[in-house]
């Protein structure tokens, strides 16, 4: 672990963010601390927001370790958490998870048609291997790739959507 970045606002939103080696402990170790910032913000283990987005955190970081796995360069997460306003009340909280790394010529593409033991929406199966980005897609609103901010690699980013009625005051 290189530096962490950790910030909050009074109405439980705020930023965590961290670098790790890029190895498997590495991804677990992502996986627990932004599970453990997320039960710190208000949103406690057995919640579906606390096990929805440690599951895209995990997800996300095991990819970085083995696919963008580049000798000597850590990976980086960023969590984020804002209020979405709609006509100046709040509607939702956008967690927004970022994991960055240095490999730039391997992008992350979903396979699509009827996967091997996928389920009709495509968020089921059997499989054991390839599915990171499958759980990711059924979990999250939306994810993409851009290029890493300031260096070489790409940063793989999915954001999670939640009601208001969760927004912790």
């Amino acid at each position: 672990m290189a530096s962490s970045r950790i910030s909050e606002t009074h109405a439980g939103v705020g930023e965590f963010a961290m670098r790790f080696t890029s190895t498997r402990r590495g991804a677990r170790l992502a996986r627990r601390l932004a599970s453990i910032r997320l039960d710190e913000w208000g949103y406690p283990y057995d919640t579906e927001v606390n096990e929805s987005v440690t599951a895209i955190v995990g997800e996300l970081a095991a990819n970085a370790v083995e696919h963008g796995h580049v000798p000597g360069r850590d990976f980086a997460v960023r969590l984020t958490v804002s209020v979405v306003t709609a006509e100046g009340a709040a509607t939702a909280l956008r967690f927004r998870v970022e994991v960055s790394d240095t490999r730039t010529e391997r992008l992350p593409t979903v396979a699509s048609g009827d996967g091997a033991g996928a389920g009709a929406d495509g968020c089921g199966g059997l499989a054991e291997g390839g599915r990171g980005l499958l759980i990711v897609g059924c979990l999250a609103a939306g994810w993409g790739v851009v290029p890493r901010p300031g260096g070489p690699g790409k940063t793989v980013w999915a954001e999670y959507v939640r009601a208001a009625s969760v927004v912790r005051s």
